[in-house]
């Protein structure tokens, strides 16, 4: 009771202290961009309680103050990782760390330093950032977010201005410096364009208008830029996808909602998720994950809601076939007036102290694009260009959306925040609430590429990229062609909320980085336009294996909390389900028990048979035979046309249990099973070795076993780890990551467990590096401390006052 007491005063000391020193926010500060650059100040403090893992919970009077909390807590764990980021958005990696390296593609998909550099230089030098924090809200960020970043920025400075740099990754480093709420702001900015111009940042700066001399490129293949195109698309989800699903009350023990959300992101780098609980008494009150650099939380819960997002199937851009000037190809075509080009030159320096400069090539429609990746080719002729149209490029709303869903108290409110912000670039929203509702809604920024457009205006490029990706590719030359408004959308170009794939108060309602369609197999959402997504497809494994488990979850009922543990955890495999047995049986008719692998030898698989005989279908510690039927199982799907794979064919009425039956007569299953075992035998590892013994990831020197699987497998707990051909799997790139189960009862407490699976820090000398990976790797949660009565009885509590000097 004494040590209560005690912590009970010290955190009423320190709410009384913020409230007595934090200084008013400045008149003007709600202007944003377009001033000049210098660190922001204005007095402002915080008061950080820490709790166990290092989980910081953050009480400030006003947003700017509780950005400056934030800003502070950020940088103590995460300080490299985020001036690293800075560097990027400075346009400064080849200055110090070389033209040629390559950046950690968290903030753009450009392939080398030089490339990231040209682009986000450009994006300064034109002041895009600036120009778009000056529209005023609704269509620009509102005063609360303004504050918020002005806040953040001063915060992360005051921490560098009084903390010494402790992390290898960046101690002494000049590249460290203060920022400003720009910076904060330039981000967000980065993060909104991800799918659009950030997608295209080497296509964007590599641009060049044909010469006179050169020879006219032949016109791109229809069938390959498809191809391309689609496989571009679904590369998105298979590499930063997530899980999530929500019930209703009806399928719940006590009536009330659950929610259990399970983000698949990078394990390093600029995109990882960092845990927090912000709180403005009275005003605010949420606990979460933030994607780094995030002013708000990103996915969490508060007192009465939890909610979650999963990468949308929704194409985030479209372009636009120009018609040029047969005397100048930097001059186009629309309804036979010529309209000039826009230089953008830009110069960047490099390590050696070399000025490269570039020019980039704009239009009304966007920048001049020659390819959106290797085999989707977009050649620069004579006579045509292309465009790229990124709608997220003038949406500066993503942080108030993420701000909106932090104060929503119901799945009700989710939806009218949404709408009301129309911020979110590329993912879907799913939610439940204390009073049993739950939510799915595909609300996101996409151009507005109805069905009836892409037919009237699709070039002969886009007759084959709109059906097969969503890829619209309209004639530019013509300005009926121009995407329009719809009455209900915040900027023109795009979709407005009515039009979004919605489904409220299902009894479950799941996504798996598929399109809407399959949202509940009961209430199939139909009806909208191509460029959301697909309807009646296949699906991937891991959406079919989510279906049958959180449908079996919703038909059992009286479900708790502890039931979304066991499923996250659960490692079942929906591939080894539907084949482990076929594999094991034609392997073990297999002519001598011998199969042949891709380079021309005969390999002995009896003991690979047996091994995968006796797995017990989970990708759990101690499965024995999973590592083996894992990269078996990616060598086939790699190797076999998926039309191939299956003796029955997927059908669209039985879209959870098709395609089925693999076909193990067809020469690259037996191909696929002798490179797997010669594989393992190579790096030493016996078939049917336990998976904790060869899926690890090293912390401070030691090995830590990690469960989970791959993509093509369909573990609901995704892990794409790293292979080592002498050890096996030896570093997590990306999988789960900020995972939350949460339930609600009668009290303001909410009953949330949570997992950082890569903990809080990337510094090697933090306490935070890895201990969250430890219980990730022994299955274990930590318990959220979201009411005052848990964080003060946190054994390890301790009380921090943030201040700017």
């Amino acid at each position: 009771m004494r040590n209560r007491l005690r912590r009970l005063i010290l955190f009423t000391t320190a709410l009384l202290s913020v409230a007595a020193t934090a200084s008013p926010a400045p008149a003007d500060a709600g202007n944003g961009g377009g001033r000049a650059e210098r660190a922001s100040g204005g007095g402002l403090s915080a008061t950080i309680r820490y709790t166990e893992y290092g989980i910081p919970h953050i009480v400030a009077k006003d947003y700017a103050n509780l950005g400056f909390g934030t800003g502070w807590a950020q940088a103590n764990d995460q300080v490299c990782t985020l001036a690293d980021g800075h560097v990027t958005l400075r346009g400064e990696r080849s200055k110090y760390f070389g033209a040629e390296g390559k950046p950690d593609q968290s903030l753009s998909s450009a392939s080398t330093n030089l490339s990231s550099d040209l682009f986000f230089r450009g994006v300064r030098d034109a002041k895009t950032v600036e120009k778009l924090l000056d529209v005023p809200s609704p269509v620009g960020p509102g005063r609360e977010v303004r504050e918020l970043m002005r806040g953040y920025a001063a915060g992360y400075n005051a921490w560098l201005e009084q903390n010494r740099i402790t992390d290898p990754a960046c101690k002494g480093e000049p590249w460290v410096r203060p920022i400003t709420s720009l910076d904060v702001a330039r981000r967000g900015f980065a993060l909104a364009v991800l799918g659009g111009q950030g997608r295209a940042a080497d296509a964007i700066t590599s641009a060049r208008p044909p010469t006179a001399t050169d020879a006219e490129a032949p016109a791109p293949d229809r069938d390959q830029v498809a191809d391309a195109a689609r496989e571009l698309f679904s590369a998105q989800n298979a590499d930063m996808g997530s899980n999530a699903v929500a019930f209703a009350g009806s399928t719940t023990a006590n009536g009330r909602g659950l929610l259990l959300g399970n983000p698949h992101y990078p394990w390093h780098g600029g995109r990882r998720f960092w845990q927090s609980q912000q709180t403005i008494p009275g005003e605010l009150n949420v606990a979460g994950g933030s994607l780094l650099g995030a002013t708000s939380v990103s996915i969490g819960h508060n007192a009465s809601m939890a909610w979650s997002h999963t990468v949308a199937t929704g194409v985030t851009m479209n372009l636009h076939e120009l018609k040029l000037d047969l005397s100048d190809p930097t001059t186009y075509l629309v309804d036979g007036e010529r309209h000039r080009m826009k230089k953008r030159t830009v110069t960047v320096g490099t390590k050696g102290g070399e000025q490269v400069t570039r020019t980039q090539w704009w239009t009304r429609y966007g920048p001049v694009v020659t390819s959106l990746g290797a085999g989707l080719p977009l050649p620069w002729t004579k006579s045509t260009a292309y465009a790229l149209n990124d709608p997220n490029a003038v949406n500066m709303r993503l942080s108030d959306a993420a701000l909106a869903l932090n104060k929503a108290r119901s799945t009700k409110e989710v939806k009218a925040a949404l709408a009301r912000t129309q911020g979110h670039p590329w993912v879907n929203t799913i939610a439940a609430d204390k009073a049993g509702h739950t939510l799915f809604t595909q609300s996101q920024v996409l151009p507005r590429i109805t069905d009836e457009l892409a037919q009237r205006c699709s070039t002969a490029l886009g007759e084959a990229t709109y059906p097969s990706a969503g890829l619209a590719v309209l004639d530019g030359s013509r300005g009926e062609c121009a995407l329009g408004k719809d009455p209900d959308a915040l900027q023109p170009g795009v979709f407005g909320p009515s039009r979004m794939p919605t489904l409220e108060d299902a009894p479950y309602a799941e996504n798996s980085n598929d399109s809407a369609w399959l949202t509940n197999l009961d209430r199939p959402l139909t009806g909208y336009e191509r460029v959301f997504g697909t309807v009646d497809t296949q699906r991937s494994m891991r959406t079919r294996g989510a279906i049958e488990d959180v449908a079996a979850m919703a038909d059992r009922g009286r479900l708790r909390v502890r039931d979304l543990q066991k499923q996250q955890f659960a490692n079942r495999v929906p591939a080894g389900d539907r084949t482990a047995e076929d594999v094991a049986r034609a392997c073990a008719e297999l002519p001598g028990g011998r199969a042949t692998g891709s380079d021309g030898k005969a390999v002995d698989v009896r003991a690979a048979c047996e091994a995968i005989g006796a797995w017990d279908r989970t990708m759990n510690p101690e499965s024995r035979g999973a590592l083996l039927f894992d990269r078996f199982w990616r060598k086939l799907v790699a190797g076999v046309p998926a039309a191939e794979l299956w003796k029955v064919p997927f059908s669209a009425a039985d879209p959870v249990r098709t395609p089925h039956t693999l076909d193990t007569a067809h020469p690259g299953f037996a191909r696929a099973l002798a490179d797997a075992v010669a594989e393992l035998d190579r790096a030493g590892i016996a078939p049917d070795a336990p998976l904790s013994a060869h899926q690890t990831v090293e912390r401070a020197g030691d090995r830590i076993p990690v469960h989970g699987g791959t993509e093509s497998l369909g573990v609901w707990n995704k892990l794409e780890p790293t292979w080592d051909p002498a050890a096996g799997y030896t570093e997590a790139a990306h999988g789960s990551s900020y995972i939350q189960a949460v339930g609600f009862n009668g009290s303001r407490c909410p009953v949330a467990r949570t997992l950082l699976t890569y903990s809080q820090s990337e510094n090697a000398k933090s306490p935070h590096l890895s201990d969250q990976t430890r219980l990730y790797a022994q299955k274990r949660w930590v318990t959220s401390r979201f009411c005052e009565r848990d964080i003060l009885a946190s054994p390890e509590l301790k009380v921090v006052k943030v201040r700017q000097r």
